[in-house]
């Protein structure tokens, strides 16, 4: 397996977990009956599971750019150092973006969105190029 194909493994891996705390926060704050059907007015999660389950949605939007540019550069046979150095930096900057936007850290979130993204783009380079 090359380095791109284990990144994006790990990511897939990742959004298949993070949505257990904020899951486990809408049970505490509503109760089971609650959070799996549809109440009227029901409590609102603890602002921290908000920003989970927001930073989540991002990193699947996201997830589905990475896929496709991982699976491009592995099939078009333009993967090199550049590409796994790129997968690698994206991976461990979507862990940071989580993490920060959970803790809502401001500036964080937002380096941690663009390191993600430029690691995007170079790896876009490395197949167009």
């Amino acid at each position: 397996m090359t380095t791109e194909l284990k990144y994006l493994t790990l990511a897939a891996a990742w959004n298949a977990v993070i949505w257990i705390p904020y899951i486990l926060n809408l049970v505490s704050v509503r109760g089971l009956k609650d959070a799996v059907s549809y109440p009227v007015d029901p409590p609102a999660m603890a602002d921290w599971a908000q920003r989970l389950k927001a930073a989540h949605y991002n990193s699947v939007e996201n997830l589905v750019l990475f896929a496709t540019v991982i699976l491009v550069a592995h099939l078009a046979g333009a993967s090199n150092k550049a590409t796994a150095v790129c997968a690698m930096t994206y991976f461990y900057a979507r862990i940071v973006h989580t993490v920060v936007y959970t803790l809502a850290v401001p500036w964080l979130r937002t380096l941690s969105f663009a390191v993600a993204w430029l690691a995007l783009l170079c790896i876009f380079a490395q197949i167009l190029l």
